[in-house]
């Protein structure tokens, strides 16, 4: 899914929670997006491929049809009845589902070339784990595109207000100490502020908040990170 279409996003993104179908039609919508953050990112979907948290499957899609073969992974199988119709639909033939927990990841070691992590590592048990066993799965060399949101900001408040069980307390601190522990090697990271402070803030006031723990994670709304496997 190549082509942003701002009108029908807006409508996928407003049935998104009539049902795990709609949802995922909306990742899917959605991804578009996703690719170019992955591209600004310097970082492109090729090879295999693993979204390791796929919820209802529309963004394992879109990356399969980027690359030789992707396969979408999630704890409770949202995928069932919405990723795999949605991949008949769309003509999508390279694509897998599996029903597996991150944290013990059902594959064989160096498995795969990209490891995408949209909104995951808030979700799991133990984030260490989770970020040990993405960089068991990918090959030497291999990428990890992992995003997040500070649970204090705009963005990461709002999940429990939706039901979403939230396992992880993240903090830009606490996800730097992850990363470092689990051998990864952090090639970039992209922190967005929240448009209010940037509207409201003048610049130099912003950038010495951004740089102070408690302020940061109140005001950065997305973290993203590249993190190369050596």
């Amino acid at each position: 899914m190549r082509t942003i279409d701002e009108a029908a996003l807006s409508e996928a993104a407003a049935a998104r929670f009539r049902s795990e179908y709609d949802y995922a039609v909306f990742e899917y919508r959605r991804s578009a997006k996703v690719l170019q953050a992955l591209e600004r990112a310097g970082v492109t979907a090729h090879g295999r491929v693993l979204d390791a948290g796929c919820g209802g499957g529309g963004t394992a899609l879109s990356l399969a049809e980027e690359s030789a073969f992707a396969v979408g992974l999630d704890l409770e199988a949202r995928f069932r009845g919405s990723g795999t119709r949605l991949a008949g639909e769309k003509g999508v033939a390279n694509a897998a589902f599996v029903q597996g927990d991150a944290a013990r990841l059902p594959f064989r070691s160096a498995a795969f070339d990209l490891v995408f992590s949209h909104s995951v590592i808030e979700h799991v048990a133990s984030a260490e784990d989770y970020l040990r066993e993405c960089f068991r799965v990918l090959r030497p060399r291999g990428v990890l595109y992992l995003s997040t949101a500070p649970t204090l900001s705009l963005a990461g408040a709002h999940l429990p207000r939706l039901l979403v069980d939230v396992l992880q307390a993240v903090t830009v601190r606490r996800l730097h100490a992850w990363i470092k522990a689990s051998g990864f090697q952090l090639v970039r990271e992209d922190r967005h502020v929240t448009g209010f402070f940037r509207r409201v803030l003048p610049g130099p006031v912003r950038r010495a908040l951004e740089a102070t723990p408690f302020t940061q994670d109140v005001m950065i709304g997305h973290i993203q990170c590249v993190l190369l496997k050596p």
